[in-house]
């Protein structure tokens, strides 16, 4: 298989990993919720070697994962993981912190629940959960693009969406979350910080 790239992951790593850099541990294992064509990862387990990466993704997008790491990956990042985040509970347990980029917008919406469950069970206590992409604030669109965007995922599948922090955070929070922070990144992008109670 050809290496996979995306031209997104490449300009949202660095900006993603600055804020990584104040928020993770110095040490422990973290997991990333659908980890597509590995960019990120790599990315972020050359620049924070201390941390054990544990790459996950669909069972049926885990060849992708595969080309993405292949011949790439740094000791620190473990085998990929097949999950699927709406089937809870996930295996890894006891993490240091999990990230997720790019994931709720495509993920069905009744799943986005059960992620938030399988995060709440997985997260050791005092650990952040980091969650890149594009939200709604109080049923409102950030930008007309966002606006544009949400339509064109909902014409591919009507189950896909931008979604309500609102009501993120309070899947977030029935799962042991504390919600920490909301930094702006470019490209009409949050990264959102929960962390276990």
């Amino acid at each position: 298989m050809t290496r996979p790239f995306s031209q997104a992951c490449e300009n949202n790593k660095q900006p993603i990993l600055d804020v990584l850099c104040h928020t993770l541990p110095s040490q422990g294992r973290v997991l990333e919720i659908g980890s597509g064509t590995a960019q990120h990862i790599l990315h972020f387990a050359k620049a924070l070697p201390g941390l054990q990466w544990q790459p996950s993704e669909l069972p049926t997008a885990l060849p992708t994962l595969h080309a993405g790491l292949d011949g790439l990956a740094p000791p620190n990042v473990l085998p990929p993981l097949a999950l699927d985040a709406s089937e809870t509970p996930w295996p890894p347990r006891e993490l240091d912190a999990i990230i997720s980029i790019n994931t709720l917008h495509i993920m069905p919406y009744a799943a986005v629940e059960k992620f938030m469950q399988g995060v709440g069970a997985a997260l050791k206590s005092g650990a952040p959960l980091c969650v890149y992409g594009a939200f709604k604030y109080h049923g409102e669109f950030t930008t007309p693009s966002n606006a544009d965007f949400d339509q064109w995922l909902k014409q591919r599948d009507p189950t896909r969406g931008i979604r309500d922090f609102e009501q993120v955070n309070a899947w977030a929070a029935q799962n042991g979350l504390i919600f920490e922070a909301d930094h702006a990144l470019p490209a009409n992008n949050q990264l959102i910080i929960w962390r276990k109670k």
